[in-house]
């Protein structure tokens, strides 16, 4: 995934793996090619900015594939990770004149990606599209306030276990399957970075949640939750 942008094809929505589940979802097939009309694939490596913080909102996104983090510059100049989006999710801000965050490829990443002027433009035309779009920033809103607890109340224990039943719901193959394995997809030290912890504690929890039967660990990134309630009642 390095190229910067993908050629536009004629009915990529068509083609489109987490269509059903984004904000396009309720559209209809002449609404759905009309925003294919002004969309564009684009990959992002690991590590590459979509949009930087009090730039000029120039774009938004949905998220194809991939994790991307939402982050902020505090005062003395320290990242403050806001949360992620996953496959479906959509980043950016419409109608707005600033990007409020810098939104960040925490993988490698696959967005449809439209000028901002563009998409407010069809915004307004689509009244389906708008309500969807008060229904994401509703959830985003009460994602942010479930963000601030776990990073502002929440222990090492709980963070982990929280932000494993997160990812799990956003990442695994089989949504019906309680227990379904789902890919990591980050190393240690970015899941450190973004609950607020360090590297060591995070492999701690990760052993006592092994250790306990609550969580298997196949392979290095693969994930299985074992007991799913049991995790729950420890996320709190």
């Amino acid at each position: 995934m390095n190229e910067p942008f993908l050629n536009r094809t004629r009915n990529f929505c068509d083609t489109c793996t987490v269509r059903n589940r984004a904000i396009c979802g309720d559209l209809d097939s002449d609404e759905i090619a009309a925003l294919n009309a002004i969309g564009q694939r684009r990959d992002l490596a690991a590590g590459e900015s979509l949009l930087w913080e009090g730039d000029d909102a120039v774009v938004v996104a949905n998220v194809i594939e991939g994790m991307m983090k939402l982050s902020t510059s505090t005062a003395d100049g320290k990242e403050q990770i806001l949360g992620i989006a996953f496959p479906a999710d959509f980043v950016g801000r419409p109608f707005g004149k600033a990007a409020p965050f810098t939104v960040e490829a925490m993988t490698d990443v696959r967005v449809c990606v439209f000028r901002q002027v563009d998409f407010d433009r069809f915004a307004v035309e689509h009244p389906r599209l708008e309500h969807k779009l008060l229904e994401r920033t509703l959830s985003e809103l009460d994602r942010t306030r479930k963000w601030m607890l776990i990073l502002g109340r929440m222990t090492a224990e709980q963070r982990v276990a929280t932000f494993l039943l997160d990812l799990s719901e956003s990442l695994s193959s089989a949504k019906n399957d309680a227990n379904a394995a789902f890919d990591l997809q980050l190393g240690r030290g970015q899941i450190a970075d973004v609950l607020g912890l360090t590297i060591e504690t995070v492999s701690r929890e990760f052993t006592k949640l092994r250790k306990a039967g609550l969580v298997s660990v196949p392979s290095r990134r693969e994930v299985v939750i074992q007991n799913r309630e049991a995790l729950m009642a420890l996320a709190g």
